[in-house]
C-alpha cells in the first residue's frame, strides 16, 4: 500500500555516486529502492572499458546489501532489487517490484551506466556492437524506466527526475580515450541522454515535475581505482569524491531553490561548493 513518505528510486546504488545519493536522499527523509548488479558484497566486478583489452575483470567494493544497510542505519526503508541496465526485462522487473512493494514513487535519480567495451575507445577501434551497447545501456533503456515510472511521479504534486551526465556531453577530450580523454561512444551516448532532462522540464513542469541534469565534474570512483583508469583524466581534472555530487543530488531533492535549475544542467562541484562556502 502506498505510505507518507516520499520513495526514491535509485540506479546504480551498489557503490560510487548512486550510493552517496542514495545516502544524502536518506537523509532528507526519503524511502529508498536501491537498484545495480551486485547485490552482495564481495561479488562486484569492473570489466575492461576498451575493446582491446584483455577481458579481465578486477574486484569492486559495494553491493546493494551494503547500501540497504547504511539507509537503515539512517532511519529510512531499504528495498534493494538486483537491476541489469542491459536487460528491458529486467528494468520493467525492477519497477514492478518497487511499485508492488511501495506503491509509490516521488524521484527518480538515473545514476547507472552501461560499463563495458567501447567506452575507452578510439574512433577507428570501436566496434560498432560496442557502441551500440553503449547507446542501449546510457541512453535507450533509460527511457524505458522513465517512461515506467514517470507516471508514477506524476500523481503526486512534487516530483523529481535526476539525471547524471558527464562533462563528456560538452567537452572536447584533452586527448585520446587512453590518454587522458574519453572514447566517442560514451561521449555520444550521454549526449543523447543529456537532452532528456530539459525536454521533461518542458512537457511536464506544469505537472510539478522538476527535471535535472547533473554534471558531477571528474569523480574518482571504485570502480576507476580499481582499474587503475583515472590515472590520466587526474592529470588533467582535479577529482572530486562521490559524496560531492551525491550531496547535490539530496539538495535538489529538498530545497526549494534548487527549482531555478529545472530543465538545467547543475554543475555539481561548483554548486556544493557554493551551498559550503554560504553555510
Amino acid at each position: 500500500m502506498p505510505q507518507d513518505t516520499p520513495v526514491a528510486f535509485v540506479t546504480g546504488a551498489s557503490r560510487g555516486i548512486g550510493r552517496c545519493g542514495a545516502l544524502a536522499l536518506a537523509r532528507a527523509g526519503y524511502d529508498v529502492v536501491l537498484t545495480a548488479r551486485t547485490v552482495r558484497e564481495g561479488d562486484g566486478l569492473a570489466g575492461p572499458t576498451a575493446s582491446a583489452a584483455a577481458p579481465e575483470t578486477v574486484a569492486v567494493p559495494g553491493s546493494l546489501e551494503t547500501t540497504a544497510r547504511e539507509v537503515e542505519a539512517l532511519g529510512r526503508r531499504a528495498l534493494p532489487i538486483r537491476m541489469d541496465l542491459m536487460d528491458r526485462e529486467s528494468i520493467t522487473a525492477a519497477c514492478d517490484v518497487a511499485l508492488d512493494a511501495w506503491g509509490r514513487v516521488d524521484l527518480l535519480f538515473n545514476n547507472a551506466i552501461h560499463q563495458g567495451p567501447g567506452a575507452m575507445d578510439r574512433i577507428l577501434d570501436l566496434p560498432i556492437e560496442a557502441a551500440h551497447n553503449l547507446v542501449v545501456g546510457n541512453y535507450l533503456h533509460q527511457l524505458v524506466l522513465i517512461q515506467r515510472l514517470v507516471p508514477h511521479l506524476l500523481e503526486h504534486r512534487r516530483s523529481h527526475v535526476v539525471n547524471m551526465t558527464s562533462g563528456s556531453v560538452r567537452l572536447n577530450p584533452p586527448g585520446p580515450a587512453d590518454a587522458g580523454g574519453w572514447g566517442v561512444a560514451y561521449a555520444a551516448s550521454k549526449a543523447a541522454f543529456g537532452r532528456v532532462a530539459g525536454v521533461l522540464h518542458a512537457e511536464y513542469r506544469d505537472h510539478g515535475l522538476r527535471a535535472f541534469n547533473v554534471d558531477p565534474g571528474f569523480v574518482l570512483t571504485e570502480s576507476q581505482k580499481a582499474r587503475g583508469s583515472g590515472a590520466h583524466l587526474q592529470a588533467n581534472f582535479s577529482a572530486a569524491t562521490p559524496d560531492i555530487p551525491g550531496d547535490v543530488v539530496g539538495w535538489l531533492a529538498t530545497a526549494p531553490e534548487a527549482d531555478e535549475y529545472a530543465g538545467e544542467t547543475v554543475f555539481a562541484q561548483r554548486v556544493w561548493k557554493q551551498l559550503h562556502d554560504e553555510g
